[in-house]
């Protein structure tokens, strides 16, 4: 029998629910008051029964455009943390942090697997840090440890444009692999415990970055090329590899990456990746706050729970707790760090 509403409700109440993509703090909204903007704050979050939410920091905007400072002064950003990309990175964490300390104990930027586990335990929400976009670095390798120290767990190499790490996998960008420092950064990564994020990576980047013999990599937010839709979805051969060395692949929610715009096509795209990639390399990577729409009848976080339904409708209870977050719990218990 199909599991009810309230049923899935209960279900997002036990399971450890993750996200692994979410721009919300470049919106500069208060993530401990529930917004009729956007799609994500606190109480939002935990009215989803959401355990786990990836928050990324982003630096730099639009390709060709370079407007990222424009729109933070219209966000109300302060001078001084919208003067250059590094100030914007270290801004994002300082509000994060404060968002977590007037949470009353609820949330907490989340650095170790204890800590994951000692909140779910506690019923509180894990906040990872995430950057989208080596640029954040201003071609300085040395400031990962500087982040990793500050709380941040993964770097995306590039995000919508090419920068002195690599290349985008944003049309006309012309393929570019890791250049010298992007594997100088790529190493300091690896040498503090910092996951790689592939979402944004053109594919000769991607290449580099794969052939790594020790990186942890996953994809916070894609969509995957065997189910169609759009520009910067991952091969096959890709998720096989992210699988091959337990990662995991975020599926995102945006209808332009899909192909589609309803919940069929967020379930079209995850059934191809768990063909791919078994049942332990497929997650949800929605990319809520990202600039981008979501599927009819999606709102806001508030309205995972119909993915849910959607998916129990044709998978275990079993798998379906793995793709809402058990396989990104898995992932990141293993990553973040002793």
């Amino acid at each position: 029998m199909a599991a009810t509403p309230r049923d899935v409700i209960d279900l997002h109440r036990r399971w450890c629910i993750a996200d692994s993509h979410a721009d919300s703090l470049m919106w500069n909204r208060d993530l401990c008051a529930r917004s009729d903007e956007g799609h994500v704050d606190f109480p939002r979050l935990f009215d989803a029964g959401v355990k786990l939410q990836c928050f990324t920091l982003v630096t730099r905007g639009f390709p060709f455009i370079g407007g990222f400072e424009t729109f933070a002064a219209v966000r109300g950003w302060p001078r001084e943390a919208r003067a250059t990309e590094w100030t914007r990175a270290l801004w994002q964490i300082e509000r994060l942090e404060a968002f977590c300390a007037r949470s009353e104990g609820r949330a907490r930027v989340t650095t170790t697997g204890a800590a994951l586990e000692e909140n779910l335990a506690q019923g509180r929400l894990s906040a990872v840090l995430g950057v989208e976009g080596a640029h954040a670095l201003e071609g300085r390798a040395e400031r990962v440890a500087e982040l990793h120290a500050r709380g941040v767990r993964f770097i995306g190499l590039t995000h919508l444009s090419n920068n002195d790490a690599g290349g985008s996998s944003f049309p006309m960008m012309g393929n570019r692999p890791l250049s010298e420092l992007g594997h100088a950064v790529l190493g300091e990564m690896v040498r503090v415990g910092m996951s790689v994020d592939l979402a944004h990576a053109s594919e000769r980047t991607l290449e580099d970055i794969l052939a790594h013999p020790t990186a942890r990599y996953f994809s916070s937010h894609t969509g995957v090329r065997g189910a169609g839709g759009g520009w910067r979805n991952l091969s096959d051969d890709v998720l096989r590899r992210i699988a091959e060395r337990g990662g995991v692949v975020g599926i995102i929610l945006a209808p332009v990456y899909l192909g589609g715009d309803s919940i069929d096509d967020v379930v079209r795209h995850i059934e191809h990746a768990l063909d791919v990639m078994g049942e332990e390399g497929v997650g949800i990577g929605s990319d809520y706050d990202g600039m981008v729409a979501l599927p009819k009848g999606f709102q806001d976080v508030t309205d995972l729970p119909k993915l849910t339904e959607a998916l129990l409708r044709r998978h275990p209870e079993a798998r379906v707790e793995r793709v809402l977050g058990g396989n990104f719990r898995r992932f990141f218990r293993e990553t973040l760090g002793a």
